[in-house]
């Protein structure tokens, strides 16, 4: 592709002489701009694709994978009997929750009461993995698990006795109260995930309906399934069940929290490509000064037989090969980076004494990163192209020098 005079006019090129320093200046920028711009894109990017992967594992962690619920609250008998035959390796439990109010000594607060089927493994397995004090044995009637950050804002422990109220009212001789009963703390759940943590109570299922004051089949389904990235297509099939029910897929109840992380990540994907198409307009500056000053050699080397297309192909191989090194060593520093991202926000943190990635904000206790080698393949690919446009503009001129008056006037 390129021949041995090439590549050594190139070569000679990238060694500027020392009455060319400012051209030295402009290459030491250009490679600088595109090696950061290239490891900035990497390090964003793995991010945010660790977010969303941790995210997504966090979600389908604390939710089930589909749900189905119905006007009435009541799913009758003969549709779950027809959801165990047709997927007989899927997992159904019954679940009943609402809004609520946990009250304790002199606070009070805003919650969601969930109700869980003490008969289905399913439904605990998720106390069982997130459980930080008590144990799981003790989830039993009258009993209530709630969240870490729950815990500490009302000041609970194990023990404690709280009263939950319900949206629900009972009517009394002296008016209208909303239906609570007082139940003890025996478990404390610790999921990461701030929000949740501050706002679920999880109690016995018979205690929610009973909180709710609705009947033994006022209930709703969570379904549970080997894997959770085929809920979508499992909802059709089971929508075709009874068109009569809402059924709702994880990704349905989280489509806006997605959808905005693809917009955000699509965002910074454009605005970090700016960097790198300004950082290419240093090549384009650099090469052109260096052209101007060429003049007197490129018209010897012309005059020495060398064509233009050769000349031409030395100048581009002299931007490309400063975008090629920086895209390399911008890889290199960016995947560095993002491996050891979660040591360099401690680092930083304890040095600015701020918090980086504040949890109650991001709903992570760390910062994920995950890379992606396709990502990286296509900021590789993209980086090459922007150096080779970059580089071939400005040698577009040279076949229009008039090199003989460079010689006549030296």
């Amino acid at each position: 592709m390129f021949n041995k005079v090439e590549r050594l006019i190139s070569l000679r090129n990238l060694r500027p002489k020392k009455k060319e320093g400012f051209l030295k200046v402009i290459s030491i920028f250009s490679f600088l701009g595109i090696m950061l711009g290239v490891a900035i894109l990497i390090i964003v990017m793995s991010v945010m694709n660790g977010f969303k992967t941790d995210l997504t594992k966090k979600i389908l962690g604390l939710n089930p994978h589909i749900i189905v619920e119905s006007n009435s609250f009541k799913i009758d008998n003969e549709f779950i009997e027809n959801l165990k035959k047709k997927f007989n390796h899927i997992n159904i439990s019954k679940t009943y929750s609402g809004e609520g109010i946990i009250v304790s000594n002199d606070n009070a607060k805003g919650i969601i009461i969930k109700g869980v089927d003490l008969n289905n493994k399913e439904s605990l397995n998720f106390l069982k993995k997130n459980i930080s004090e008590g144990k799981l044995n003790e989830f039993k009637r009258n009993t209530v698990f709630i969240g870490a950050e729950l815990a500490f804002d009302l000041n609970l422990q194990i023990g404690d006795k709280v009263n939950l109220m319900s949206s629900s009212f009972i009517a009394t001789p002296i008016g209208s109260f909303p239906k609570q009963e007082t139940l003890i703390i025996t478990g404390i759940f610790n999921t990461g995930f701030y929000e949740f943590d501050q706002n679920f109570v999880f109690l016995n299922l018979s205690d929610s309906l009973s909180i709710f004051d609705k009947e033994e089949d006022d209930q709703n389904l969570e379904i549970y399934l080997k894997d959770p990235m085929k809920a979508d297509s499992f909802k059709s099939e089971i929508q075709k069940l009874n068109q009569n029910y809402f059924v709702y897929s994880w990704s349905d109840l989280n489509k806006s929290f997605f959808s905005a992380l693809k917009v955000e990540r699509n965002v910074m994907f454009i605005i970090l490509t700016l960097i790198l198409i300004v950082a290419a307009f240093n090549i384009i500056s650099g090469l052109t000064i260096l052209i101007k000053n060429k003049t007197k050699e490129i018209a010897i080397l012309k005059t020495l037989g060398l064509s233009n297309n050769s000349i031409k192909k030395s100048f581009f191989l002299t931007g490309f090969t400063i975008g090629f090194f920086a895209t390399i060593t911008g890889i290199f520093f960016g995947i560095i980076f993002a491996l050891n991202i979660e040591k360099i926000r401690i680092i930083l943190s304890q040095v600015f004494n701020f918090e980086i990635f504040p949890s109650d904000v991001y709903f992570l206790e760390q910062l994920p990163s995950e890379i992606n080698f396709y990502s990286v393949l296509i900021i590789f690919i993209f980086s090459l192209t922007i150096s080779a446009l970059a580089s071939y503009l400005p040698v577009m001129t040279i076949s229009k020098m008039k090199t003989f008056r460079a010689l006549k006037y030296e």
